[in-house]
């Protein structure tokens, strides 16, 4: 279609100029005293065309010839700029690779070709960020080398390249290069120091998270550590089974770490509803609390939601963790005001006669009987256990307590049958 409307076009300037031309008697006089000149119309028309392409032909040639010095200058800049995107590329593969002296080598020739651009005069608009990255390739290959003087060198050049507000992404990526750095030499309060001075919003970035989280590990500032766990679970950094046992594991040492039981209170309250709920932590709890001559009643407030979910299914939780509980709460019993209140009296009641098969809560209810001085009670649910035990610990302690109850009795038979038995635990 459109061939055909040029086509039309050409026709009719063909046919206008006709018409125009054949019919034109014009003329031109033209006087150069004392001569005289008569053109016709057309011919002067043509010579006036003619005239003016060549002018704008000797133009355009005198143009491009005082235009080859700056051709030139851009082809040289052209040329340079192409070598560094080389020699870029090439550092990047040879770091990959694991070509680190070529990497380092690659990177330093991006440097020097820049700095021979702006030697010449000329400025290339991304050149600080060219350098920074340049800088940060030629460190990473130095730390790969362990070669920390020539990392740190690069690193300080990478961070004076990214001062400017055009480079904030850029020298945001060499802080979080740095803190990585810093990390693998177990410099972790340097690295704290990089991840610290980062922007709010690039502090909340995964990787910066995690960068915080090795070290919060590192310089044992578990509080911290905890409360990055949580956020890179939140942020599905790790999967939802790694980041419960990561805040588990955390949780444990923030509760180990604790000297008293006022210490041990403030870290069972850092720890979110999620985190108490877990077995291990609840009863790492209570074994400090208890240990530290704390509340026996908070240790117990403590374990009860474990007990429910227990008395709930009871195979929520697996026989270590059921041998587990029932030390803690007999440890809780034995202390000298611990004695077994009614109402958890009830509760291990109750789940003894729902699942008279588990050895543990029979071994439980026989421990709270003893403590009541229910003598005859106690004795009748520890042999029911010894039958069904599989904790070797627990059926010494069975025969133990029933030697206990036999010396009260001055059975001194039983009591030296029951010692025996304990001794071949």
């Amino acid at each position: 279609m459109r061939i055909a409307l040029w086509l039309m076009a050409l026709f009719a300037i063909a046919v206008a100029s006709a018409l125009f031309a054949g019919d034109n008697h014009g003329t031109v006089t033209l006087f150069f005293p004392p001569h005289r000149v008569d053109l016709s119309l057309n011919l002067f028309l043509l010579l006036l065309a003619a005239s003016f392409l060549t002018l704008h032909l000797a133009m355009r040639a005198l143009s491009a010839l005082t235009n080859i010095p700056h051709q030139a200058r851009h082809w040289r800049l052209l040329q340079k700029e192409r070598g560094m995107h080389t020699a870029l590329m090439e550092s990047l593969s040879h770091l990959m690779a694991g070509r680190f002296v070529r990497a380092r080598k690659a990177a330093d020739l991006v440097i020097s070709l820049e700095e021979s651009v702006q030697r010449s005069g000329e400025r290339v608009a991304y050149g600080a960020r060219l350098r920074t990255l340049a800088h940060v390739l030629a460190g990473e290959s130095a730390h790969a080398l362990q070669n920390r003087n020539v990392r740190d060198a690069h690193f300080q050049l990478a961070l004076q390249e990214s001062e400017g507000r055009d480079s904030q992404d850029a020298r945001e990526g060499v802080q979080l290069r740095g803190a990585q750095w810093a990390l693998d030499d177990r410099d972790a309060p340097a690295a704290m120091q990089l991840l610290d001075q980062l922007p709010q919003g690039a502090s909340r970035r995964t990787l910066a998270l995690r960068l915080r989280f090795r070290a919060a590990r590192q310089t044992g500032q578990l509080p911290l550590a905890l409360e990055t766990g949580r956020l890179l679970t939140k942020h599905r950094a790790f999967s939802e089974a790694a980041g419960k046992s990561i805040a588990r594991g955390l949780a444990i040492e923030l509760i180990r770490a604790a000297h008293d039981s006022v210490q041990i209170q403030r870290a069972w309250d850092a720890l979110d509803s999620a985190e108490q709920h877990v077995p291990e932590v609840a009863f790492e709890a209570a074994e400090r609390l208890l240990a530290h001559s704390g509340s026996v009643d908070m240790s117990r407030l403590w374990l009860l939601p474990i007990w429910e979910t227990m008395a709930q299914r009871h195979d929520a939780l697996t026989l270590v963790q059921r041998v587990r509980l029932a030390r803690v709460l007999e440890r809780g019993f034995a202390a000298a005001d611990g004695a077994p209140d009614a109402e958890w009296l009830s509760r291990i009641e109750t789940a003894q006669m729902s699942n008279p098969r588990d050895a543990v809560l029979q071994y439980l209810a026989g421990v709270v009987c003893m403590r009541l001085s229910l003598w005859g009670k106690s004795q009748q649910l520890f042999k029911q256990s010894l039958a069904m035990l599989q904790d070797s610990e627990l059926a010494r302690d069975t025969w133990l307590a029933l030697a206990y109850m036999a010396e009260q009795r001055q059975d001194v038979q039983a009591a030296a049958h029951a010692y025996r038995e304990a001794a071949k635990r």
